[in-house]
């Protein structure tokens, strides 16, 4: 009997989570350099993107996202929600032999303890990062 009941449990258990992970999206984050709003079709390119519109008309395109003019602070911006001053990267970050740490909290070049990455919170939800 409590093998019996073992095996069930498990049964349903594994179907509840592979339920839950199909009911989940898909996520992919597309974050570009050196590239205009409307440099792909969805937003009014005139050159033809078809494999990008077809990701972005089933799901959801950013109306209201701005840039920093840097690709470090964007990116920061971006994986974390928040403005890139808040994270602690309001310019470049640390590379190699060069120091970007100007000495003020939104200028230390690297995420601060207070930021949550997407990745993370997806993460803790479950998904693969």
């Amino acid at each position: 009997m409590k093998a019996t009941l073992r095996i069930l449990f498990s049964f349903s258990l594994f179907n509840s989570v592979t339920l839950l992970a199909e009911n989940r999206p898909n996520i992919v984050l597309v974050m570009v350099d050196d590239m205009g709003y409307s440099d792909i079709g969805c937003y009014g390119s005139e050159i033809p993107t078809p494999n990008i519109d077809r990701l972005a008309e089933g799901g959801i395109r950013f109306s209201q996202f701005y840039n920093a003019s840097r690709c470090c602070p964007t990116r920061a911006a971006l994986l974390t929600g928040i403005n890139q001053h808040q994270t602690g990267i309001g310019h470049m970050m640390s590379e190699g032999r060069f120091n970007f740490d100007y000495g003020v909290d939104g200028y230390r070049g690297q995420l601060n303890r207070s930021c949550v990455t997407l990745a993370k919170v997806l993460g803790s939800a479950g998904y693969h990062t």
